[in-house]
């Protein structure tokens, strides 16, 4: 059951570095690195921006697999509706902040005149896909919280497959360039929203369709708030560290820097195949607790446990073994190759290090123990400044790796050692 679940949303989110090499290598046929850096930039906005409302995805999941697990199907169109709609709220929010948000990003980033408008160019045609993308997001959730990655996944190629198809068409065959590119992101979006709504509302069921005012009750839209403000916070909390991570890289120089970029790709590969195990503990914890029923809840820790550090040993013996050749395709810099080369141990042992807050994350939202994720997230963040105050200044760059090392266990450390208690609470009516 688990790598059911796990192995269709591995793949699907496979697709998605592919989707950026694809953009990348469109724009840069055209000759233009003033383009190519604009697309970078905008590409860089809409991950951060996007990336902070993955609690839509990940809330969803949680609540749905809850009441899947209570076999209330009433309860399952509500919860679908209720992140629907804050998913579209939030896209249409965003795009009437989109002027403000296209500022701070070009202030921030500070490129020339010809990239900043390159960058402009291609934000303000991808924005307009924000309510697809929020929505698709919702989706995505909800089928992941039924255990549908099957149609996860097919959601997922619909929307890469459509953007790689038209980034090519519409990019060089049309010469629209990196106009063609956010174009194709956009109508990729739109069209897996609406593959998406049809393939969930037609399985609807009218029978258990919830009445407006059960939508919008109090209660619910209370707990899918403070899930969704604590996911924020923790998401924050992640992307501060990392963010950290290479504005202290740039104090080494542009080879160390250049380098440390190689080897975030590794923990990124790595990320793709332990998010499908926490994509499948999310689903299975959440059953569980929704059907308040322990044993489904240990017997999913431990398998889910299994496969996560058995593929994170694999994932990283091949990295330390195959480490060199990958970093070589990566960059032709001798300089930077050596660097990369210097580090990569620690780049490889990611996938072990991180292996178990992967999992918990899954556990965590299953179980939707948002405020413990939250709290854990920002100890864990407060060992991971400790671990660079400390390191830093005596190992430099290994010193800022076994700092990101230490962040990643101590998440995981952190976590399990919660579980058995917030389980026996969760658990207890039941027994």
């Amino acid at each position: 059951m688990v790598l059911s679940i796990a192995i269709p949303m591995t793949l699907g989110f496979i697709t998605t570095p592919l989707l950026g090499l694809v953009g990348t290598g469109v724009v840069g046929h055209m000759g233009d690195p003033d383009a190519l850096a604009g697309l970078a930039i905008g590409a860089m906005l809409f991950d951060l921006i996007l990336g902070s409302f993955n609690f839509l995805r990940a809330s969803t999941t949680g609540l749905t697999a809850q009441a899947y697990g209570r076999r209330d199907r009433h309860a399952e169109q509500g919860v679908f509706w209720r992140a629907i709609i804050s998913a579209l709220g939030c896209g249409v929010a965003l795009l009437c902040l989109s002027p403000l948000l296209l500022a701070a990003g070009l202030t921030l980033m500070g490129p020339d005149n010809a990239v900043a408008q390159a960058t402009s160019t291609y934000f303000s045609i991808r924005i307009l896909a924000g309510p697809a993308a929020l929505a698709n997001y919702a989706i995505l959730g909800f089928v992941l919280g039924r255990g549908q990655g099957s149609i996860g996944l097919l959601l997922q190629t619909i929307i890469n497959g459509i953007n790689i198809v038209l980034a090519i068409a519409l990019g060089l065959w049309l010469d629209w360039g990196i106009s063609g590119v956010a174009w194709a992101t956009t109508v990729g979006e739109t069209i897996g929203a609406l593959a998406g709504l049809f393939i969930v509302l037609r399985s609807f069921d009218r029978a258990d369709r919830p009445t407006r005012g059960e939508i919008f009750a109090r209660k619910p839209l209370a707990e899918l708030f403070t899930l969704n403000r604590d996911i924020l916070i923790r998401t924050f909390v992640l992307l501060g560290a990392f963010a950290l991570m290479t504005r202290i890289g740039t104090s080494f120089g542009a080879v160390t820097l250049a380098a440390n970029a190689v080897l975030m790709n590794f923990l990124m590969l790595s990320s793709f195949y332990l998010d499908g195990l926490a994509n499948a503990a999310e689903q299975i914890t959440g059953r569980a607790v929704g059907a308040r029923h322990r044993p489904a809840f240990d017997r999913g820790l431990k398998l889910t446990t299994i496969w996560s550090f058995g593929l994170a040993g694999i994932i990283s013996l091949f990295f330390l073994v195959a480490g060199e050749r990958l970093i070589a395709a990566l960059t032709t810099s001798p300089d930077v190759r050596e660097a990369a080369n210097l580090y990569l141990p620690w780049a490889a042992i990611t996938g072990l290090t991180g292996a178990l807050a992967f999992l918990m994350d899954g556990v965590f939202i299953g179980a939707t123990w948002s405020s413990d994720m939250r709290n854990r997230m920002l100890m864990s963040f407060v060992v991971y400044l400790a671990a660079l105050a400390i390191f830093v200044p005596l190992f430099a760059n290994h010193g800022l790796w076994l700092a990101i090392n230490l962040f990643l266990f101590s998440r995981g450390v952190f976590l399990v050692l919660r579980v058995k208690q917030r389980a026996d609470q969760t658990f207890r009516p039941a027994q």
